[in-house]
């Protein structure tokens, strides 16, 4: 879906003509004539892409971001994400089978990263990667996911959808406590107790935290009062490969693979270069080192240290992260964030989620218990192929 698109479903209710469009995109500073433009771009090569797979005799069927389901999966023998990551990370979280294929086309490359697509270059000349396809000219890349498993009390199975919600923070909630109260009669029938395998997996990140911020109404303004939101902590326990249980608070824990070592987890984790002089300065000053304290040795560090963060998305290991530790005679942290082969946490949140690649999200609260690891069934099979 383009940002196009998204902008005339949001407001469709409201019966907007495309004239009360533009005019509504002005007042928000985006450009309507923009929009289009890049609408059309991805447009002609979604249309490139089909008629050089017909051209091939294969046969296509196109699916909308609302229309893709897992019927249209069984359907398939290979899917190719027409977009940018977003819409990969979409596409992959409902492919379970290892056997399947999934290649990532980058309809608008000027304006997209595309980490998760083919080279640029191939957008325009899809039917030499075709060729390639054919000529065995490739290798497969086995991308590592994760899978969750859900237990206790507290837990609600019943994903929302993000990508297909565009919730406000009022309407994440609400979404959430509908999906609860038939979750709740189930775990009281003792049906939901023990570990269950939630229907998704993560080719990105995994991340917990509370959802919302806490709402206080304040006497000291006149009425009607003014909401104030303030943070709100997230509180938990944590164990890694099965060691001893640790109360944490913090912002948060993100838990990712290789693949999304280079995405969200790398921003949470990366240093930058005035943090690497600080520590440097310090270190030489309660040292006999003699550190040379120039702008070539400082660049260096930081760019080691941060390339250190990215692991191959091959590779069968976990990172999690701490975000933000509050640290005192309570609440430990003694790692803030390594690699692990299985990470359980116990929820003592009391409005929580657990996102999955920024697009799924589980209510997490208060009792529930969440084991995250990989499975080699779980592997997403993608094409490598070179520029």
């Amino acid at each position: 879906m383009t940002r196009y698109e998204f902008e005339q479903q949001r407001y469709r209710y409201a019966g907007l003509s495309e004239e009360d469009l533009k005019q509504l995109l002005a007042m928000k500073g985006s450009s309507y004539s923009g929009l289009l433009e890049r609408h059309n771009i991805h447009i002609r090569n979604v249309e490139h892409i089909v008629k050089s797979l017909q051209r091939e005799g294969v046969e296509v069927r196109v699916v909308k971001r609302g229309e893709y389901d897992e019927e249209t999966v069984r359907w398939a023998d290979a899917i190719i994400s027409a977009g940018g990551d977003g819409t990969m990370l979409l596409v992959a979280s409902k492919v379970f089978s290892k056997d399947k294929p999934v290649v990532g086309v980058n309809t608008d490359p000027e304006r997209s990263e595309g980490h998760l697509c083919l080279p640029v270059r191939y957008t325009h000349a899809f039917p030499e990667a075709l060729q390639k396809l054919r000529r065995g000219d490739f290798r497969w890349l086995w991308r590592q996911r994760i899978r969750l498993h859900l237990e206790g009390t507290g837990i609600n199975p019943t994903p929302v959808n993000l990508h297909e919600q565009q919730l406000s923070l009022e309407q994440h909630n609400q979404a959430h406590r509908i999906t609860t109260r038939e979750s709740q009669r189930r775990v009281l029938n003792d049906s939901l107790s023990r570990p269950h395998l939630l229907p998704v997996r993560s080719l990105n990140e995994i991340f917990i935290g509370e959802s919302l911020s806490s709402r206080v109404k304040s006497k000291s303004f006149p009425k009607p009062h003014l909401p104030l939101s303030h943070h709100r902590a997230s509180y938990y326990e944590i164990s890694v490969d099965d060691g001893p249980w640790e109360k944490q608070k913090s912002s948060g824990l993100s838990i990712c693979t290789g693949t999304g070592s280079k995405a969200w987890s790398y921003n949470i984790n990366k240093l930058v270069s005035q943090a690497v002089e600080d520590v440097l300065r310090i270190a030489a000053s309660q040292t006999d080192l003699e550190i040379p304290l120039n702008q070539q040795l400082i660049e260096k560090v930081t760019e080691d240290y941060n390339e250190s963060l990215v692991f191959s998305p091959e590779d069968r290991r976990l990172f999690f992260s701490i975000r933000e530790p509050i640290v005192n005679r309570v609440f430990s942290s003694s790692r803030q964030r390594g690699f692990a082969n299985k990470v359980c946490v116990r929820s003592r949140c009391w409005d929580a989620c657990m996102v999955v690649d920024g697009g799924t999200s589980f209510e997490f609260n208060d009792g529930a218990i969440a084991t995250i690891t990989m499975s080699e069934e779980d592997q997403l099979r993608m094409v490598l192929l070179e520029n």
